[in-house]
């Protein structure tokens, strides 16, 4: 086109785009200066609780429901922390890197490009949102590095469109392991699913959450939306803006490997560390001990429990790392991420011990009972997941607090018990797309800020929340009470 030309499909494009940034950096300038941490709102939610259970139950009770649950959950707060931990582990693994490598170097066009970074990160999280949070941030680099056509911004959004949607339906959603795994799990929760021996065992197995028939059909819905919106949004080759238009330095990303090896073996003691037998024979029991753990269970999903996908990966870690040197590199590297659910858990199980230990949890399920019926308790839990998810940008922790009451009113209107919590994922993963929480270790990887990526994320939430209320609604009645 002649200079001084300018093609009115060009200008209607560029006044959308410029829109829908304002838009995006009006709402991260807002959550900027408004939102506080996620530990602050633990910190007032402990406070709001604390004050409401005093008007159900006397003060010495409510004192002693929040010491004694504020402790219950140590086991899930490490079980927690590890499936961080692991996550990066795996990601950084030398021939875990090398596959990214390859795969960055498929797509040929910009938009191709951030349709495969969107659906990485998609398929990746269903198996561990941990891995899939940072394996897909390095996709994305990888892929800006190799396509300066690519937008840098979609590209990073993509990575993180595996959080904002079907991260909690999958094998290591919070939720799910937690119902299904009694160390996890208080007490008080399981005497809630248990409704006087109605679910003996106080738990609800994977095959009534993550394999459902339903919740998998949800799985495939979003991939195709998601799917669908990424090819939309993403700018075109005019519009773009790559990686040195933002002024970002991609630098060479390196997986965890120890340089000189060979150099350092001069003592007993640093033979063995730089050697890969110890890992080898750790790793070869750890999956042998699975693999008889799996053949003596029940089922293959019943013997998918949260400590087993931990100890999975662990061991996956150990034997593609390599050598102990390597692998203890990567651990290092790995556990400032993991401070916030070690901090913030404890609180967010004394606020469900207060809930559960006063008998608030009865008084907030009958307010949930007394707006909704079997019919529209879904579409219902879903929207205030969603609320609660951007105070509360935690899957796990917000559980704990919801599930005494969600539990409870799904028990009085005869709602089966699995789906609800597969509702609460649904919603719980929505919250993501416009809480920039969890954001924080994917742009620390792509050298970004959330104004930068919220745009994108804020046009998946828009289009994804009214199809899970349809689909929580829809699906819903095809289900039992209460499995």
């Amino acid at each position: 086109m002649p200079a001084g030309c300018t093609s009115p499909l060009s200008g209607s494009s560029e006044e959308k785009e410029s829109v829908l940034s304002r838009i995006a950096l009006q709402f991260t300038s807002w959550s900027e200066r408004y939102i506080p941490d996620a530990y602050i709102f633990a910190l007032l939610a402990t406070l709001f609780i604390f004050a409401v259970s005093m008007t159900v139950a006397p003060t010495d009770v409510v004192l002693t429901s929040w010491g004694t649950g504020f402790w219950e959950l140590i086991p899930f707060t490490m079980q927690m922390s590890l499936i961080i931990i692991t996550g990066y582990v795996l990601a950084t693994a030398k021939p875990v890197f090398l596959l990214i490598v390859r795969l960055a170097e498929l797509p040929k066009t910009s938009r191709g490009a951030v349709l495969l970074v969107a659906l990485f990160s998609m398929l990746t999280s269903w198996f561990n949102w941990g891995f899939s949070l940072v394996i897909s941030a390095i996709l994305a680099r990888e892929v800006g590095r190799r396509n300066s056509r690519a937008d840098y911004r979609a590209l990073a959004a993509a990575s993180f469109l595996g959080q904002g949607s079907m991260w909690a339906q999958g094998l290591s959603g919070s939720a799910n392991l937690q119902m299904c795994t009694t160390e996890a799990l208080q007490p008080a929760i399981r005497e809630v699913v248990a409704r006087g021996g109605l679910i003996p065992s106080g738990l609800i197995g994977l095959e009534h959450t993550v394999f459902l028939w339903q919740t998998l059909l949800t799985v495939v819905v979003e991939i195709v939306l998601v799917g669908l919106v990424v090819w939309w949004f993403a700018p075109s080759d005019a519009f773009a803006k790559n990686a040195k238009a933002l002024n970002i330095n991609l630098g060479e990303f390196e997986a965890v490997e120890s340089k000189n090896e060979s150099l350092r073996k001069k003592t007993p003691g640093e033979w063995l560390e730089y050697s890969p037998l110890l890992n080898i024979l750790i790793g070869g029991i750890g999956l042998l001990y699975l693999l008889v753990t799996l053949a003596r269970a029940p089922s293959l999903i019943s013997g998918i429990t949260l400590n087993n996908l931990n100890f999975f990966f662990m061991m996956i870690g150990i034997l593609l790392h390599w050598t102990p040197h390597r692998l203890m590199r990567a651990f290092k590297d790995a556990t400032p991420s993991v401070w916030g659910a070690i901090l913030q858990f404890p609180f967010y199980a004394g606020i469900a011990g207060m809930i559960t230990g006063t008998g608030l949890n009865e008084k907030i399920a009958g307010f949930f009972v007394s707006i909704s019926n079997q019919v529209t308790f879904a579409p219902i839990i879903a929207i205030y997941s969603t609320i609660l998810g951007v105070f509360v940008p935690s899957g796990g922790s917000k559980w704990v607090i919801e599930a005494p009451y969600v539990l409870t009113a799904a028990h009085d209107l005869k709602v089966h018990l699995g789906w609800v919590v597969s509702v609460y994922n649904l919603g719980e993963a929505l919250a993501n797309l416009i809480q920039p929480f969890w954001m924080v270790p994917v742009l620390a990887i792509l050298g970004l800020k959330a104004r930068d990526v919220m745009g994108y994320t804020a046009v998946v939430f828009l289009v994804l929340l009214p199809a899970v209320l349809i689909m929580v609604t829809v699906l819903g009645m095809t289900l039992p009470y209460p499995l």
